[in-house]
């Protein structure tokens, strides 16, 4: 993976605009988005459904293409990218996802291996012991055999967490990864993403309608109607809404 120097932003956003669809469909769906995060910043994205939050973390993750303005992502300008780099791209991020995404038909460990299958150089003997180095660290060293349906909902994101981080991403990219699962669940997965993210010195950019968790960001933004319409946000501010 490539390097970085910390006086950087990992994420620099800058007039970012993106529409939906062509032709008398096209639907603008961001405007003017600015936004510039740091290297080991933990940063949540809150407001209403609808308001462009997905579609932000989306294109911050490299799975579709920035339009118009400018998206820099460790430095590299993913606007008007092609399928090859947006690839390349996603290679430094770790993606978890509220519906935890893992496949029914692999074990736990399995699963996680998944996460180190577009890393190249990387042996089998290599993939396994990472794997299952990520799935103690997230408390499931007893769970490796298991199958997805023989995991509680928790279980279930925190194997996700683990193959987010398996790779050892710069940035990790998060979509409502509590709404499935009960208050300690919840604070469980998103405090254990806290540390080990942490230990690992990468950055964390968080979509969450959840304001029980808010407390772990070292920022807030609040996104409405396609629009950033703060930067910072207090959490007495957000706790209000």
């Amino acid at each position: 993976m490539e390097t970085i120097k910390t006086s950087q932003p990992v994420i620099s956003v800058q007039n970012l605009d993106h529409y939906f669809g062509s032709g008398q469909l096209r639907k603008q769906v961001l405007f003017n988005i600015n936004l510039e995060i740091n290297v080991g910043e933990i940063v949540i994205m809150t407001g209403p459904s609808g308001s462009g939050k997905t579609t932000l973390l989306t294109l911050v993750g490299g799975l579709r293409s920035a339009q118009t303005g400018s998206l820099r992502i460790l430095g590299k300008e993913l606007c008007g990218a092609n399928n090859q780099q947006l690839t390349q791209a996603r290679r430094n991020h770790g993606y978890i996802f509220q519906a935890h995404n893992l496949h029914g038909s692999l074990t736990a460990l399995q699963n996680v291996r998944m996460g180190l299958e577009i890393q190249p150089h990387i042996s089998p003997q290599e993939m396994l012991s990472r794997s299952q180095a990520a799935l103690e660290a997230v408390g499931l060293g007893n769970r490796l055999n298991y199958y997805p349906d023989n995991l509680s909902g928790g279980q279930k994101q925190r194997v996700a967490i683990a193959r987010a981080l398996v790779s050892q991403p710069k940035i990790v990219l998060a979509d409502e990864p509590t709404a499935a699962l009960d208050k300690q669940s919840g604070r469980d997965v998103v405090e254990l993403m806290q540390k080990l993210a942490k230990e690992q010195g990468c950055t964390i950019l968080l979509v969450t309608h959840d304001n029980r968790i808010l407390d772990i960001a070292d920022r807030i933004v609040y996104m409405e109607d396609g629009h950033l319409v703060r930067d910072g946000v207090s959490l007495s501010i957000v706790n209000s809404q």
